[in-house]
Parts: C-alpha cells; structure tokens; sequence
C-alpha cells in the first residue's frame, strides 16, 4: 500500500497522498489507524504501542504531509518554502527534540552512530518527520530532490545517483513501465510507417 522509495521518511511520508496529478488525488492514510501503522513501518512508532491515533492527529499529519511536500519542492526549485510552512515545520519539529548524538568505534575510529529515535505517540512521530524535512531543507541534497517522470505517478525523492540523473521514483516501477511504453510507442509507429 505504501513505496518507500523517497530516500528520506519526510519525502516518504509525502508520497502517502498518491497521484497528485490526479483532480481527486489517493489517500493511503485513510482512518488514523492507517497513520499509526504508516509510523510504525517507517520505525518512528514502536509496534504494539497502545496507540490507536485520534482523528485530530490524522489531520494533523496530514496538514504536516502536505506542509513539507510545499516547503521541500518550492525549496528544491530555489524559492523560499511560505513563511506559515516555515513556522509549522519548526513548531512541529520542536515537539520531539533530537535524541543526543552517540559515539562508535569503528575500525579504531570514532563515528557518529546512528541517532534514530523511536517515538512514544504518533503526534510525538510526526514532529520526528518535521525534524527530518527541516533537515533535508538545510542540507546540500535538497538539490537533489525530484518528482518522478513517469506521467502517472509524481512520487517525491531524493536522487542519490552518481550521475544524479535518476527519472523515475523506482527503476522497478515507474522506469521500465515508461521505457516499455515508449517503446511499444515507437514500434507502433514504425510499423505505420512500414505499412505507408
């Protein structure tokens, strides 16, 4: 039900709104049970938390999904995100502080280890998926962040490609359903053109 193809959970957690091409977009999160369950597969919720969401908290996160998909694109197209996206970001990403950083040891070197939290509730999630889009909007690879080019899907993700040229959410996916179209799109016209 859910792709886990954006690189980042923020950009994941935009992706639960699918087709957004569409007049009538797809929405994955659909009861807030769907939203407890959406946190604890991306491992910001513990499974077995006694925590069947709230109505409320559904639509809080899905005011927050929509808030850092506006700031993430118009920031990944060189604009500034709305001062309101800015200010709901930073009160969200407030409400679950960042755990402190541990150390490792690492072929006799120190590291940073990983600093991943998992949260108590899902309102105390969704300010780990603010912290996360605030982090992505501070950092270099927001330039990176792309919509896919399949023309039925517009999936939010980060292009980690060397060449950093990646198209499509997933290759698996969206790449060869598009190459497979054009391709039977330029046989059928080459066949026209036979038969001319």
């Amino acid at each position: 039900m859910w792709i886990w193809d954006g690189g980042r959970v923020c950009l994941d957690f935009t992706n639960t709104l699918r087709y957004r091409w569409r007049t009538a977009p797809e929405e994955t999160l659909r009861d807030p049970g769907d939203l407890v369950l959406w946190l604890q597969r991306a491992g910001l919720l513990a499974p077995g938390i006694p925590d069947p969401g709230t109505a409320a908290v559904l639509a809080s996160g899905r005011r927050l999904r929509e808030t850092v998909d506006r700031a993430v694109l118009a920031v990944a197209d060189g604009r500034v995100p709305l001062s309101g996206d800015v200010t709901t970001l930073n009160r969200s990403a407030a409400e679950a502080p960042r755990p402190a950083l541990q150390i490792a040891v690492s072929e006799g070197r120190l590291e940073p280890a990983g600093t991943a939290s998992v949260a108590a509730d899902a309102s105390a999630a969704l300010a780990l998926i603010a912290q996360d889009a605030v982090e992505l909007l501070l950092s270099a690879e927001i330039r990176r962040v792309r919509v896919c080019g399949a023309d039925h899907c517009a999936l939010r993700f980060v292009d980690r490609s060397p060449a950093r040229n990646r198209r499509w959410c997933s290759m698996s996916r969206c790449g060869n359903r598009t190459k497979a179209r054009l391709h039977q799109a330029r046989a059928r016209r080459s066949e026209r053109l036979l038969d001319d």
